[in-house]
């Protein structure tokens, strides 16, 4: 089969930001999503709201754009917007890769969708564990050749994106240990986790047509990879992402994913090489990052060369600069820096349970005030 790749501007992006609704009062997660999109009415053109797989969950979705600032300021008028909905129905909204408390059997699948029962149906106990929250980052290729190089250089940063946008260390009351527990939970679906390594795209062709006529998959979106591919907009799409609390931040994690595609890009246009890893040096690295978050050391090269992510990061960061420069995100991709600083989510989640006697209704009650001030709490 041929999967055609739509044309698209170079490096443009767009954002999707999943949101968890949540009662005020008990902070548990609430089935509000229906009621809520039913208030903002139906919407095909970018930026919008959509639903999910759980009716507990909203999704801001914004429009393509050059500047990561014009993408994070559809999200923040769309996250303003819901919130007014919400607020009168006692509802906060917030996001991080897991609820720090909710039992996933409680929560309820959107109605009407065929392709979310299917979903259900074919993977069951582990499909309705799908208690989870994530951003997706898509920008755009302007060459179908390109796609898969630089996704294979993406993936030597997977643990940097993972280290810096964990927000899943409890699940369903317990600590769990792990930074990104979400990481490890959605790889558990069929056609979820790490992508094949292609050399060419007709190889990522057959295995497409092998998978639809094995009935493994129906439409191409249901290969939910950490990065894939996404044909219908001309974009990589990098899905790595837990949820994230604040615009802020997923300004500094698109700027972060932006520059990476551009400077692989124009590595390509030199006629030089994009540096990859061993897939199981890929997958050793995805462990560590979602198991130490901040504190993992990671495998930088074909090597086996490690280092402290946050240490590669701080490297990462200056090289990028020109990059950043061009495109016209310096401010975003500094705020990098601050999430090292301050803490990822994760951390912040730890400490706030901390600093209550291990309340998990006070780290929601951080995670929406987050949200709300747009920064990161202590």
């Amino acid at each position: 089969m041929r999967i055609e790749f739509a044309p698209s501007r170079r490096s443009s992006l767009g954002i999707e930001w999943e949101f968890a609704c949540v009662d005020r009062r008990s902070g548990d997660l609430a089935p509000a999503a229906p009621d809520l999109l039913a208030k903002l009415g139906a919407a095909d053109a970018f930026p919008h709201v959509t639903n999910e797989l759980l009716t507990n969950t909203v999704e801001i979705v914004s429009a393509p754009h050059r500047r990561v600032r014009d993408s994070v300021d559809d999200l923040a008028r769309l996250v303003e917007r819901v919130s007014a909905m919400a607020e009168p129905m006692g509802v906060d909204l917030i996001s991080s890769g897991t609820h720090p408390f909710s039992q996933w059997f409680q929560q309820q699948v959107t109605p009407g969708k065929p392709r979310y029962d299917t979903l259900i149906d074919r993977t069951r106990w582990w499909g309705r564990q799908m208690m989870i929250w994530g951003v997706h980052v898509h920008v755009a290729v302007e060459d179908r050749r390109k796609v898969l190089p630089i996704i294979d250089g993406l993936l030597t940063y997977l643990p940097h994106f993972q280290a810096l946008s964990a927000s899943s260390p409890f699940w369903a009351g317990e600590n769990t240990g792990y930074a990104s527990n979400r990481a490890l939970m959605f790889q558990q679906l069929p056609t979820a986790g790490l992508p094949p390594q292609f050399t060419e795209w007709s190889e990522y062709e057959a295995m497409v047509a092998d998978l639809q006529h094995t009935g493994v998959i129906e439409e191409l979106n249901e290969l939910r990879w950490d990065i894939r591919p996404a044909p219908k907009w001309g974009t990589i799409e990098v899905r790595t992402f837990d949820g994230i609390p604040t615009a802020r931040e997923i300004g500094g994690i698109a700027a972060l994913t932006q520059c990476l595609v551009e400077h692989f890009s124009s590595e390509l246009d030199a006629g030089r090489e994009v540096p990859k890893l061993q897939p199981w040096f890929v997958r050793e690295n995805k462990w560590r990052a979602a198991r130490y978050g901040m504190d993992a050391i990671i495998i930088r090269n074909s090597a086996g060369d490690e280092r402290l992510v946050t240490e590669d990061l701080a490297e990462l960061l200056s090289a990028l600069a020109p990059t950043a420069q061009a495109l016209g995100c310096p401010a975003e991709l500094d705020g990098v820096r601050d999430i090292i600083d301050r803490g990822a989510s994760y951390q912040r989640q730890l400490r706030v349970a901390a600093a209550n006697g291990g309340s998990l209704k006070a780290v929601v009650s951080s995670l929406v005030w987050e949200l709300r001030e747009d920064r990161p709490g202590s």
